[in-house]
């Protein structure tokens, strides 16, 4: 993936394995709340992460956090307080969700250009190490030989910050970030041998397999307002990780088998389908305790133009 910069965001939390009530949270308000505005009690959030099986506490708890990590914050105080998505955070979402909708619609571009960071660390310093290594592939390098690491991107800027923070204080490290260009670039000792495209393949067409049942269904239009609320939540969950480990590599030095395409459109047809039935269950969900929820929630689907901004995908 190409490295870029980030723009300052409020502290999302971070993915982990099981049904994390932040993160599904999180989820659902970036697909479904598209306004600030949009003002609502603690127990609409109740009854959203109900369906997926959050207890009572544990929803309230992660609409705490939020509110600390400054996703959300209190819009109305009184005897039933409502919350609000911050702006900043409507934003964000936007900006992320048009980047996992578009990511897959079109090979990049070659261009023969390559950024390499070289750095070189005293022994002792593993803390430091294993840091660096984990900023480098956050920003989509992959470690070509020990301490060398390259990435299709083009822009040096968040990788050099993110070594200067890492390193400049650290007695004896030195690092460098440069463009480079390979001599045999499809070559077997090309910077395709960087990365486990084997793996990433497998889990597309793992990803594909495990919806084909969903397609089916959806096609046959036998998917109800409540299973398209969960399913369409995993069904993102899924999808956006390849947006962070697929490589993103020009046509050229990918297998001439490479199934993205396959598994886009499995999710793009899927999740688009079930747009409309998860806005209804959650409008469901929402309107007892909320009875202003269907004025507010909305879904995002793929813009036809993967150029267009985030809110050409809206509906």
């Amino acid at each position: 993936m190409e490295a870029r910069a980030e723009v300052a965001a409020p502290d999302a939390p971070r993915m982990q394995a099981g049904p994390n009530p932040q993160h599904l949270l999180t989820t659902v308000l970036g697909e479904y709340l598209d306004s600030s505005d949009a003002a609502f009690p603690s127990a609409a959030v109740v009854a959203v992460l109900g369906e997926f099986g959050i207890s009572p506490a544990s929803a309230r708890a992660a609409l705490s956090r939020l509110i600390r990590r400054g996703l959300v914050a209190v819009a109305e105080q009184g005897r039933t307080p409502r919350y609000h998505v911050t702006p900043p955070t409507i934003a964000r979402h936007r900006s992320t969700m048009h980047h996992f909708l578009a990511f897959g619609a079109e090979p990049r571009q070659a261009t023969g250009r390559w950024l390499m960071v070289a750095f070189s660390l005293p022994e002792p310093r593993q803390s430091q190490r294993h840091a660096v290594r984990k900023a480098l592939g956050a920003l989509g390098f992959a470690r070509l030989y020990d301490s060398v690491w390259i990435s299709p991107g083009t822009d040096p800027s968040p990788v050099r910050d993110a070594m200067r923070d890492l390193l400049d204080d650290v007695p004896g490290a030195r690092w460098s970030v440069m463009e480079t260009r390979f001599e045999d670039e499809s070559g077997p000792g090309g910077p395709a041998a960087a990365y486990d495209l084997a793996g990433v393949a497998a889990a597309y067409r793992a990803f594909t397999q495990e919806h084909a049942g969903l397609r089916a269904q959806v096609r046959a239009g036998t998917v109800g307002p409540a299973r398209a609320l969960v399913a369409r939540a995993t069904l993102m969950d899924g999808w956006r990780r390849f947006a962070l480990t697929d490589p993103d590599l020009p046509a050229h030095l990918l297998p001439s088998t490479w199934p993205r395409q396959a598994a886009r459109a499995t999710f793009l047809e899927v999740h688009t389908a079930l747009g409309p039935l998860a806005q209804d269950r959650l409008v469901q969900l929402m309107t007892p305790s909320w009875p202003e929820a269907a004025t507010w929630v909305t879904h995002y689907v793929a813009a036809d133009d993967p150029h267009r901004g985030p809110l050409g995908g809206r509906r």
